[in-house]
């Protein structure tokens, strides 16, 4: 089965409330905006937790879905995500689009509980992060980026939780189908059935990791009948909740790259 590279890492707290807003924002800037990228299998992120507990083998059919899932995002070209990404301050959720093809994301970051320093627009690939800060973020992101105002930084490899949910979407998508025999021999497993969003689904956990960079249990998918994925769930390591990302929760909106960037400082 081909093995797609993650990061792990933990979410950074808030800057101190009496700071002044643009060294606050350079800091998000220079990396408090993400979760570090995982370096494991996408299928070796299932996540654990409350759901199915119906554990039984998977049917050939079964097998075949989720043999092909990531492919059909590949497939698809791009999708619209919601990415929801826990922390102590009260979490992250990024809504925008993936482009399969491109291997890159784009779309709004917005602070949940009492962190809302990381506000902002965002986009990303497997090696950068590109990100613009804003006091009031628009609830979807501007179909052209802003001209201006981006900052630079590498994704990092520990210590940021969005840059694993980050890095972890991305892996969803695959030029080719996984090998469907290798899939059962390594744990693969049917866990239950739910709505997604109106959706019937599927819902499986991916082959056991035998070695895990970051990340705990297993990856669960929730797949239609074609194929499709419309949820995974995967852990990290350094959060007792797991990273959750929705997809076609929103229109899709092409993936368009940002103007060059200044570097963080």
């Amino acid at each position: 089965m081909q093995n797609i590279n993650f990061k792990r890492g933990l979410p950074r707290r808030a800057a101190d409330q009496r700071h002044r807003r643009w060294p606050r924002l350079r800091w998000i800037a220079v990396g408090i905006i993400g979760v570090a990228a995982v370096a494991t299998a996408a299928f070796a992120l299932v996540g654990t937790g409350d759901g199915p507990t119906d554990r039984r083998a998977l049917t050939s059919d079964e097998v075949n879905r989720l043999a092909i899932t990531r492919f059909r995002n590949y497939q698809a070209g791009g999708r619209a995500v919601t990415i929801t990404v826990p922390s102590a301050a009260g979490g992250l959720v990024v809504t925008g689009s993936v482009d399969y093809r491109a291997k890159t994301g784009y779309g709004v970051v917005r602070g949940t509980g009492r962190d809302t320093s990381s506000d902002g627009l965002i986009e990303w690939t497997a090696t950068a992060v590109r990100v613009h800060p804003m006091t009031n973020p628009p609830a979807t992101a501007p179909t052209s980026p802003p001209a201006s105002g981006w900052y630079n930084r590498p994704m990092q490899t520990s210590g940021i939780a969005l840059d694993s949910a980050l890095g972890i979407t991305l892996g969803l998508g695959s030029d080719r189908p996984d090998n469907a025999e290798l899939l059962p021999q390594n744990g693969a497993a049917w866990v239950g059935r739910e709505q997604v969003h109106g959706r019937r689904t599927d819902v499986m956990n991916g082959p056991e990791a035998r070695t895990k960079a970051g990340t705990t249990g297993t990856v669960r998918y929730w797949i239609g009948s074609d194929g499709t994925m419309y949820r995974v769930r995967a852990n990290v390591a350094s959060e007792a909740q797991p990273v959750v990302i929705d997809f076609d929760t929103q229109k899709y909106v092409p993936v368009t790259p940002v103007p060059e960037v200044t570097p963080a400082r």
